[in-house]
């Protein structure tokens, strides 16, 4: 079975600036197969993207929220731990 599946942030918090990049990723610690992935919003009942990565190239408010992967192989599937998403407000030009 799919088992040890963790999700990583870029930045690592999961604070992130409206306009910036996030970038989330799904890795699996064990499980044969080809494994297939999935990205979902809490409280949304269809997954965001396919795929090890998802990445939101220019954060807006609407992205925040609990965010989670799923990694399965077809015979059994598992979740990551969730992570919370902070959009902070906006970034300030003078900060370049």
């Amino acid at each position: 079975p799919v088992s040890g599946v963790s999700l990583a942030a870029q930045p690592p918090t999961g604070q992130v600036a409206r306009g910036e990049r996030l970038v989330l990723l799904c890795s699996v610690a064990a499980g044969p197969g080809p494994l297939s992935f999935s990205w979902h919003r809490q409280g949304s009942p269809t997954p965001l993207a396919t795929g090890p990565r998802y990445e939101l190239p220019a954060v807006q408010q609407r992205d925040g929220g609990t965010y989670y992967c799923r990694a399965s192989n077809g015979g059994s599937a598992a979740n990551s731990a969730s992570l919370g998403v902070t959009v902070l407000g906006e970034r300030d030009p003078r900060a370049l």
